[in-house]
């Protein structure tokens, strides 16, 4: 296929990530051209992926799409559809691990289900799943020195932004029913769910799976150094929002369990500005 004739492909993608809404988006423009389109493609089939896991249809009409993506994924050089056109194109241009996909099909199944998670180690391997796999389709598109460094430091990348997800979520899941923390942890601190909500000392609980967050975040975030300039600038600012919401949590762990936190948008700004200097530095 030539470039020209997966262009339109490729803009189709563009809107999908723009119309997202997405703290990513303004990231993955600082890409030049071609990696950037690269990454718009990645990002509206994981997008196709999670909207299937997090809309309204029936459990078993979920798990039937999901499986249509999965096998749309073994012919995705045959496809039609722009999504899997762009895709398709980019894992000719750039090392992307399209299988990883097929774990991200893996974790939205998880969540369909309704999966519960006893130990850390079980949360940490959905987190790999459905947050790591998106790491790895990403540092496919960059320039990295070091591919094997770069791919286990992608998936702690991963987990820690996926435990910003379930802390960031936690007043919204839990009173419809989906629990994410592991049972261990909430054992640890005395914590229980009783009808949709948590009875004990729950800011303990959050406040340490920050922290582990956290912890996870600064160890990721030695890729930067194994990436060029603006593939570095890039991951600094895809992760800036979710370093700084991180660290509200952990400073006030009680509020995320009232309402869901968010930046404001001159924060987005700071991130975004913080980026820059912190790749040129």
């Amino acid at each position: 296929m030539s470039a020209a004739t997966a262009l339109p492909a490729y803009e189709h993608c563009r809107r999908v990530a723009r119309a997202s809404g997405s703290s990513f988006y303004a990231g993955m423009r600082l890409l030049g051209r071609e990696r950037r389109a690269a990454l718009f493609a990645i990002y509206a089939l994981a997008r196709r992926i999670d909207d299937v896991a997090d809309g309204p249809l029936p459990a078993a009409e979920k798990l039937r799409l999901l499986e249509e993506v999965r096998t749309e994924l073994t012919r995705i050089d045959d496809s039609s559809d722009p999504v899997l056109v762009a895709v398709a194109d980019a894992a000719r241009r750039f090392p992307i691990p399209i299988a990883a996909f097929g774990e991200l099909v893996d974790g939205a199944e998880a969540d369909v289900r309704g999966t519960e998670y006893r130990t850390f180690a079980e949360l940490e391997r959905y987190c790999v799943c459905v947050a790591g796999s998106i790491g790895r389709l990403a540092l496919g598109v960059f320039e990295c020195s070091d591919r094997v460094a770069g791919t286990a430091l992608a998936d702690d990348l991963g987990v820690a932004l996926q435990l910003g997800n379930i802390l960031r979520d936690l007043s919204e899941d839990l009173p419809a029913g989906r629990v994410y923390l592991p049972s261990e942890d909430l054992d640890r601190f005395g914590v229980t769910v009783v009808n949709g909500r948590f009875e004990g000392p729950a800011e303990l609980v959050v406040a340490f799976e920050a922290q582990r967050a956290l912890e996870r975040l600064r160890r990721g975030l030695g890729l930067v150094p194994l990436l060029d300039r603006r593939s570095a600038t890039s991951v600094l600012a895809m992760t800036g929002a979710y370093r700084r919401l991180l660290e509200r949590i952990a400073a006030d762990p009680a509020a995320t369990l009232r309402a869901r936190p968010a930046l404001r948008r001159w924060e987005k700004g700071v991130v975004l500005a913080r980026s820059l200097l912190g790749a040129a530095a």
